[in-house]
């Protein structure tokens, strides 16, 4: 690969570099939620908190379908990354090929059981008679897109590997303002409800793959996707798999210990759904942009790893967490002054908005636990260790959880008693996650 063009990654002034990579990760998922938001409000002011209850209960069943390969499109980001850092154009070329086939092969394995599983999983998880039609129709319309999501982020993930994170923001900005537009026409104009929102996604998500598909066919070098390689190379896929499926496990754990906190809050009712759904969409702006900071730690650590630099691996993760919660704290401290205010841009109803900024004061405040534990982990799987954080992870969060929800939660059933549920899980995995890290860094990266 060219090494006088690894942007920063392993070589200059480190803590530029990681803005001009964590940055543009960050802006392209907040903007995505923020098109996801403008979804949420028009299906909310439009079609009744009914509507919006059932759009936002359905993240746990999604995500739980979709996480384990998503986790192995972080297995491919490590994998092609410690290639570029190793110089290996070979290996680069066979591993970017490898993930754009399995994903469009796990995208259509993701569709068909979205469209099996989507009722049964909605009557598990105690969906109320007035929401569970309308979120089983908006998950079948919406898992049909899955191969399309899935391409998108494995392609992401191999332009990502080596520093190119702006033409996926190019791709999510021109895919989301195609997902507002159709959604204003198909709720508004064409009362579609939630089919016309599940709708308006898949065509976007079609898009945003396509773009980014396209830009790989147009790359020069060892990431040009071309037809005639396009196959799955077995060595490659067991080293995506390796890193990748504790990740993946990880995240289909969690959704899984989060469908019983979703069952536990259907159980109180549409009210308390659709309020938390409205609150939700100011944790996922603070997430993404965490994420991006996880994401650069990931990539910069992988290059750094592969090319020997294991003094640079370890400042890697400093400025991450550095610069990642600094940023997070100032986004959360906005939207915990002006929340009163802000939870009425998804509904009118006074009782709704309440529920939504009870939420908000229970979680965002100590979210940032959250994220550095991602950032640490982030850099034990660059580093190749994926299993040790997503074990601690599903014992620390999931296992506490599902405690929680059958102890604490069955004696008090209450919606603030429900809430705390997150940041204890959150500081207990915490501190799980820091030991590993510091184990795993005096291993790897105190050569």
């Amino acid at each position: 690969m060219e090494k006088t063009k690894d942007r920063g990654i392993l070589t200059g002034t480190l803590w530029k570099a990681i803005l001009m990579f964590a940055l543009p990760i960050a802006a392209g998922n907040m903007l995505q939620q923020l098109f996801n938001t403008a979804d949420v409000a028009i299906v909310g002011k439009f079609a009744g908190k009914e509507a919006l209850a059932a759009v936002g209960s359905n993240g746990p069943i999604i995500n739980l379908l979709l996480n384990l390969f998503i986790g192995i499109s972080v297995g491919a980001n490590v994998v092609i990354a410690r290639y570029i850092g190793e110089g290996n154009d070979e290996r680069v070329s066979k591993a970017s090929h490898t993930a754009v086939v399995v994903s469009v092969v796990s995208g259509v394995i993701v569709m068909l059981l979205g469209l099996i599983l989507a009722r049964p999983m909605l009557v598990m998880m105690n969906s109320p008679e007035d929401v569970i039609d309308l979120a089983t129709l908006y998950l079948r319309i919406y898992f049909c897109g899955m191969p399309f999501m899935m391409l998108y982020n494995f392609s992401a993930a191999i332009l990502r590997s080596r520093g190119d994170t702006k033409r996926p923001l190019i791709c999510l900005s021109v895919s989301g303002v195609i997902n507002v537009i159709l959604n204003l026409v198909f709720v508004i104009s064409f009362r579609m409800s939630v089919a016309g929102v599940a709708l308006a996604t898949v065509i976007a998500n079609a898009v945003s793959a396509a773009l980014v598909f396209w830009f790989l066919t147009k790359e020069k070098g060892a990431l040009k996707i071309e037809w005639q390689k396009l196959k799955i190379d077995k060595s490659v896929l067991t080293e995506f798999a390796r890193i990748g499926i504790p990740s993946g496990l990880q995240g289909a754990v969690f959704s899984a210990s989060n469908l019983f906190v979703q069952s536990s809050l259907n159980s109180l009712g549409s009210n308390f759904m659709a309020g938390s759904s409205a609150a939700l969409n100011f944790e996922f702006y603070v997430y993404h942009l965490m994420s991006g900071f996880s994401q650069a730690t990931v990539t910069f650590t992988g290059q750094n790893y592969g090319a020997g630099n294991y003094r640079r691996c370890r400042s890697v993760a400093k400025w991450n967490l550095f610069l990642g919660i600094a940023l997070g704290s100032v986004l959360v401290t906005g939207m915990m002054l002006f929340r009163n205010s802000m939870v009425y841009i998804f509904t009118d109803e006074a009782l709704v908005a309440e529920i939504a900024t009870i939420r908000m004061m229970y979680i965002l405040p100590f979210i940032m636990i959250n994220s550095a534990s991602d950032i640490l982990s982030g850099s034990m799987r660059g580093v190749g260790h994926s299993l040790v954080p997503a074990m601690i992870t599903i014992a620390g969060v999931c296992g506490v959880r599902l405690i929680w929800i059958y102890t604490v939660f069955a004696k008090v059933k209450t919606f603030e008693i429900l809430m705390m549920i997150y940041p204890v899980s959150w500081a207990i995995t915490a501190v799980g996650i820091i030991g590993a890290y510091f184990v795993i860094r005096k291993k790897e990266l105190m050569r």
